[in-house]
């Protein structure tokens, strides 16, 4: 039995002189570098990064990355092959070639470009701009319509 350094609980198993609580926790508190990105998906904005311990460093990485990280079995030998398990790119290569279709509709959603460029826009035509004039009558104004400030009773 081994004793953790911070909370003195008796434990089978230390990480860093910590029971896996306090490790835990000190995993969670370790803050981020400045100017620091995502190792898989290139994430910039600190509050979505955290450090996480991979290939004996503390690379950061997003939240997302950090949780698909923990659920893939077995884990990469190298951050390219780790950075194509994890990737969001959905335009890339068919990643089903060899595997059967498991859809229910099984077609095919690649086909075309379905985004339009900036010169594939139509252009506007004068009977799609409407005019809307308002004409200011000051003669007719009524000036107990107007917006009044008054005193606000306190009961």
């Amino acid at each position: 039995m081994h004793t953790c350094e911070i909370c003195s609980a008796r434990v089978n198993e230390l990480r860093r002189g910590r029971c896996w609580g306090c490790y835990s926790r000190w995993v969670d508190a370790r803050p981020v570098g400045a100017g620091a990105k995502c190792l898989t998906c290139g994430e910039r904005r600190r509050r979505m990064l955290k450090s996480v311990e991979l290939f004996g460093g503390w690379p950061a990485m997003c939240f997302s990355c950090a949780g698909q990280l923990a659920s893939i079995d077995p884990l990469p030998q190298t951050v390219l092959e780790l950075r194509q398990v994890l990737s969001r790119e959905r335009r890339g290569p068919d990643r089903r070639l060899g595997r059967s279709d498991t859809r229910v509709f099984q077609y095919e959603r690649r086909v075309g470009d379905r985004r339009m460029s900036r010169d594939g826009t139509d252009l506007i035509d004068d009977d799609m701009i409407v005019e809307i004039i308002v004409e200011d009558d000051a003669a007719g104004l009524d000036f107990d319509d107007q917006t009044q400030i008054r005193d606000l009773r306190i009961m």
